[in-house]
């Protein structure tokens, strides 16, 4: 069973700690042109969150119906389900495409952005979903490929893609200059675009990685959906939209969430804005254990479901949680001891370095928690149970974190230590709602009576 975990796991573990790289260097390289333009770029990051989440939630309600098709041997049934998540593409894309594009010049009015940076922040934020039909086929086409058991095919595109992102980064932020390399003085080639120039790279990667995951999914031996009508099918959209449907609400909720909250946060200056988005930055590097894991406990427990495997259900769970605290043990204890050396990547400025240092530290604490919510959760969407996860997430996203961050922002003129402390309880209050939900097993389709 650990053997099987870790090979679903590691290629998702790969991709999105390939991810977090980038955005290591993407926010490193932006950092570099100043605070404001840091604030620039992290000004709309919540809203990327939004959009980015949405779509996944979508693709959850794929994942649970294909792995299951796929657990009881049911090829053809899971293959139709391909073809309908090759539709929904096509109608999100678009819809998405044109909200993002029509709304760019108001997202940083919305979230509160220093007018200096408004701008600047809007240009980013149009170039960044002008190829937003292509980042919804990256999204949708990975989960499915990932529900089919195969996580290398959406690793090496992510791969793909971050290179291409990087090589770009360096072309477009950069104006021509001239480095020393091994003795030797060498030209490089710039345009100098700045903020722009990092949009620029980001949108062509992204034009990329659709492309190549599409066609990797077109020639997939088990679920490619080449010569199967696109035409909507109620008997495989209305139990996949069932599914998704709440994790959706959950996901646009807490991720509305996280734009009040970052609003709320950009409310506070400059310094406080690009400590925070620093720190998300840092942070991100070390959930990758928990979402690698999480994607392969909802993949295995969608084909134990669909067999009908009581035993194999008992050994997965029995196996999953363990591992999943003790990495998320690992990864916080990590961040605890290296965060001022990794704020320090992204920002010279003593006051960024402190503040982004103690938030992290904070958090660090509570990542074996987090982890626990994180993989139950996981278990929970691959059975096809996401009522449950939606309440959870809605109640400590509003309840106590944004209520939470707002008395004692506004009403009490604290500053962003307090508002990641609201965070930290958020986790701590899904962790205790996960462990109730886990211990009574009605999460569990297969449990005994």
């Amino acid at each position: 069973m650990i053997g099987i975990i870790w090979r679903l796991a590691w290629p998702t573990m790969l991709e999105q700690l390939m991810q977090t790289a980038v955005q290591y260097i993407d926010t490193a390289m932006v950092g570099s042109l100043g605070t404001e333009a840091t604030a620039a770029v992290g000004a709309t990051t919540t809203v990327n969150w939004l959009i980015n989440s949405s779509i996944s939630a979508l693709g959850v309600g794929f994942l649970s119906f294909i792995a299951q098709a796929l657990g009881a041997r049911q090829r053809d049934t899971a293959r139709r389900a391909v073809a309908q998540t090759v539709l929904m593409t096509l109608l999100v894309g678009t819809l998405f495409t044109v909200l993002t594009l029509s709304l760019s010049g108001y997202i940083p009015v919305w979230m509160q952005a220093d007018p200096a940076i408004r701008k600047t922040a809007a240009e980013y934020f149009f170039i960044l979903y002008l190829p937003m039909l292509p980042r919804t086929a990256t999204i949708l086409f990975g989960t499915v490929l990932r529900a089919a058991g195969d996580t290398k095919a959406p690793m090496k595109v992510g791969v793909a893609v971050n290179l291409i992102n990087v090589a770009l980064n360096f072309l477009f932020i950069y104006p021509t200059r001239t480095v020393s390399l091994f003795g030797w003085e060498v030209t490089l080639f710039g345009t100098g675009w700045g903020v722009i120039g990092a949009a620029i790279a980001s949108a062509i990667a992204f034009t990329v990685g659709g492309v190549c995951i599409t066609a990797a999914l077109w020639r997939h031996g088990e679920v490619s959906p080449r010569g199967l009508s696109l035409r909507p099918d109620s008997s495989i959209l209305r139990p996949c939209l069932k599914v998704a449907l709440p994790n959706m609400l959950q996901r646009f909720g807490t991720s509305l969430g996280y734009v009040a909250f970052a609003s709320l946060i950009n409310a506070l200056g400059d310094v406080a804005t690009a400590a925070h988005t620093i720190a998300n930055t840092v942070e991100s590097a070390f959930y990758i254990p928990g979402y690698g894991m999480q994607t392969a406990a909802a993949t295995l427990a969608g084909n134990a479901c669909g067999a009908r495997d009581k035993a194999g259900m008992r050994r997965m769970t029995a196996r999953f949680i363990p591992l999943e605290i003790g990495l998320m043990a690992v990864s916080g204890g990590v961040l605890f001891v290296t965060a001022p050396w990794l704020v320090s990547l992204f920002s010279d400025s003593p006051a960024v370095i402190t503040l982004g240092t103690t938030v992290l530290r904070m958090v660090a604490v509570s990542e074996p928690f987090y982890g626990f919510s994180i993989i139950v959760e996981g278990l929970m969407m691959g059975v096809g149970k996401t009522r449950a996860p939606f309440v959870y997430n809605l109640l400590g996203m509003w309840a106590v974190r944004i209520v939470g961050t707002y008395l004692c922002t506004t009403l009490y003129s604290g500053g962003l230590i307090s508002a990641w402390a609201c965070m930290i309880a958020h986790n701590l209050l899904l962790f205790v709602l996960f462990l109730i939900t886990y211990l009574r097993g009605r999460w569990n389709p297969l449990r005994e009576p």
